[in-house]
């Protein structure tokens, strides 16, 4: 007596991309590995900036381009740069980078440039561009290096946006400029003082910690 031998389900192209390594260096960054709702990395910028929308998404891009150039960078020299100065060898790097993206929102924007003030210049010391060189680019090739660091840098931008735009919806009624509630709207001010960025750091840690729990116990 035969048995039936049942083929094995092909995977379709989507389940494919989603499972490939390629695919999960770059999203990790945006949800398993967020730099800030997981690993509250980079929290000078993320409650000084996120007054506003616009500040947020600036800085939020600004951090992404330093980031994946960074990574580019320390991925390429790798195997030239000596261990024993590695460190100082990657902050020359994102300081490079940094500059660069100093001059360029200088240029695009005087007042943008005026309003994130000194911490795009801290964006070297930013704790999150640093332990991706150290920890990721200084260790692989370019291409997982660029997933690695655009990933993180989008979960990076996504995270600001959602503090800035809670702080700016309730502070001044708007969103990136535009007015959404009527001229009866009673601002929150507490929202666009410092107080109000830790308040809604912390509702948002509460609220992506309990989806984190339901999707891993779902």
């Amino acid at each position: 007596m035969s048995q039936l031998v049942k083929e094995p389900k092909q995977k379709s192209f989507f389940t494919t991309l989603a499972e490939s390594p390629s695919t999960n260096e770059f999203l990790k960054g945006i949800w398993k590995d967020n730099p800030i709702f997981v690993q509250v990395l980079g929290m000078c910028p993320v409650l000084a900036v996120t007054n506003t929308a616009e500040n947020a998404l600036a800085m939020g891009f600004a951090t992404t381009f330093v980031l994946m150039m960074s990574n580019i960078l320390v991925s390429l020299l790798r195997n030239v740069i000596p261990k024993e100065v590695r460190i100082a060898s990657y902050i020359l790097i994102i300081a490079t980078f940094v500059t660069m993206t100093d001059y360029a929102i200088q240029a695009i924007s005087v007042d943008l440039h005026k309003s994130l003030g000194a911490f795009i210049s801290l964006i070297v010391v930013n704790c999150l561009i640093l332990s991706r060189a150290e920890a990721f680019a200084s260790k692989n090739t370019v291409i997982p290096s660029i997933l690695d660091g655009l990933g993180m840098g989008l979960g990076f931008v996504l995270a600001l946006f959602s503090l800035g735009a809670v702080r700016e919806l309730l502070g001044n009624g708007s969103i990136l400029g535009f007015s959404i509630f009527s001229a009866n709207f009673q601002e929150w001010i507490v929202m666009i003082l410092p107080a109000g960025g830790f308040f809604t750091l912390a509702l948002w840690l509460l609220l992506f910690n309990i989806l984190k729990e339901r999707r891993n116990h779902g």
